[in-house]
């Protein structure tokens, strides 16, 4: 190979490599320890488990860990109805939720992309506005609008909708507004991106060709912006299915997600083998809508 093709050949592994050290160092290791650790058995020490492998021992110590290799912990996941429970409960929730952001949402973004271009700036804004806020500060802000006595039931009340507070704090539905509230940036932003990108003469040539205002939203607006919306949905449910602080201040003690069932392993249970095996599956389920979106991508690049 020439000199050229040698320079071309660094250059490019020049930039691939730092991603892929990133990735290594700060997923795929972490994700080796987490799984030795779902491996091995609780005890009653520091940390609180037995390490099934010693990586100092050599061949003959890997030998013998896999020789007395078993799944107990995930025999666990499997038989206990809790985990199963706590699993479909955050699909569910994280489904019906990236719903309602997406219908929330592409509103929100299809007025700013079509907003005149020196009012978008401050509209982005006014988006990004909440995150300059702490998390945490802008989840019990929702605590005192929902209890009984807060702002919400005092409105109510004030203007004669409702004879007695309701009860919404503690309960799935303020589990849904808070999720909606906090994630919804995240959804308008990949909307707005892709609206803002698309081709307006494209949808003037369709009410043009007699097509009425609906229908060429849904056959030129809506699938040209479906990039917008899949990217949208996926940095809102893979987040949600793992969501801890939402569900633990605004859901009730029924409201069961699988975010709340790792912490109470690790901290109340202690058990960190156990807490291990639930973040492996918490794993492969969130993976799982990147795995089908890559390959969607895909084939649509392929298609054209």
């Amino acid at each position: 190979m020439s000199r050229s093709g040698w320079r071309k050949r660094l250059a490019r592994a020049a930039v691939i490599l730092p991603p892929y050290a990133w990735l290594a160092a700060f997923f795929l290791l972490p994700f080796v320890i987490v799984l030795r650790i779902s491996l091995s058995d609780p005890a009653s020490a520091q940390p609180p488990y037995r390490p099934l492998f010693d990586w100092t021992g050599g061949w003959d110590a890997l030998m013998a860990f896999l020789g007395a290799l078993d799944l107990e912990n995930f025999e666990t996941l499997a038989s206990d109805s809790l985990y199963w429970e706590a699993a479909i409960s955050s699909v569910t929730i994280a489904l019906v939720s990236t719903v309602l952001l997406l219908l929330i949402g592409y509103p929100v973004a299809y007025g700013m992309a079509r907003a005149a271009p020196r009012l978008r700036p401050l509209l982005v804004a006014l988006v990004i506005l909440p995150f300059w806020t702490s998390f945490l500060i802008r989840v019990y802000a929702w605590i005192a609008i929902l209890k009984p006595e807060g702002l919400l039931n005092q409105f109510l009340l004030a203007l004669g909708l409702i004879s007695d507070p309701l009860t919404i704090l503690n309960t799935p539905t303020a589990v849904y507004i808070g999720v909606v509230y906090a994630y919804l940036p995240f959804m308008i932003l990949p909307l707005y991106a892709a609206l803002e990108r698309l081709d307006w003469t494209l949808v003037e040539a369709a009410q043009d060709l007699g097509s009425p205002p609906w229908k060429a939203f849904w056959t030129v607006t809506l699938p040209l912006s479906l990039p917008g919306v899949v990217a949208g949905s996926l940095l809102c449910f893979i987040p949600i299915v793992g969501e801890f602080v939402v569900p633990d201040l605004l859901g009730g003690s029924d409201t069961l997600m699988i975010g709340r069932t790792l912490w109470s392993e690790f901290f109340s249970n202690r058990d960190w083998p156990l807490a291990s095996a639930v973040a492996v599956v918490l794993l492969l389920i969130v993976v799982i809508p990147i795995v089908f979106y890559r390959e969607i991508e895909a084939r649509r690049w392929e298609a054209r």
